[in-house]
């Protein structure tokens, strides 16, 4: 005879597919390669995947955007997907720039790459593009860091004339043409 009403207590079946088979604790992204709590790899998982399921990595990141070993602390990441005014995206970026977050800063300016109309778009890629030649320069990879820093020039000649949005357009340009040498970027003049 079953008791109608009485809580027998436990959790729902479905969740055993998201208990970690090594470490026992319930993984919070259900769709992740690996268990973020031990890092196990989970059967059946070829890639990691947000919680909406999309692919994404979810190993723990350096200030520097370099993967560490799942299960390490890392740097909180940046939000994606956030729509910012320009006028909030640049104030963000500057803050992560000043910080020494150039690949944090990258995320930003790449958000409103994507979300921005369309004659606005090589800008804000040109300025996504500034801010990854600043990040391998401070990996310590300088060719990556010139070749980033020469194509985020070329992409931001064009508005050189205008600095839409305040942006020192022609002294990023030149600073980028130099190869970004004193390490410090002022995206507004």
């Amino acid at each position: 005879m079953h008791n109608r009403g009485v809580d027998e207590g436990g959790d729902a079946a479905c969740w055993l597919d998201q208990v970690c088979a090594e470490c026992g604790k319930i993984r919070e992204n259900r769709y992740a390669a690996v268990c973020e709590h031990c890092g196990t790899p989970v059967e059946g998982r070829d890639r990691d995947r947000d919680l909406r399921g999309r692919a994404r990595n979810a190993r723990p990141r350096d200030g520097l955007g370099r993967p560490l070993p799942y299960g390490s602390p890392g740097v909180e990441r940046q939000p994606e997907g956030v729509l910012r005014t320009p006028e909030e995206t640049l104030a963000e970026a500057q803050r992560l720039l000043d910080a020494g977050m150039p690949f944090h800063a990258h995320e930003v300016l790449e958000d409103a790459w994507k979300s921005a109309p369309q004659p606005d778009r090589a800008l804000w890629r040109a300025l996504a593009q500034l801010a990854v030649g600043l990040t391998h320069a401070a990996r310590g990879n300088a060719t990556g860091a010139a070749a980033l820093l020469a194509r985020a020039a070329d992409g931001l000649e064009p508005y050189a004339d205008r600095a839409p949005y305040g942006i020192a357009v022609a002294g990023l340009v030149r600073w980028a043409r130099e190869g970004g040498r004193d390490g410090s970027v002022v995206l507004r003049g």
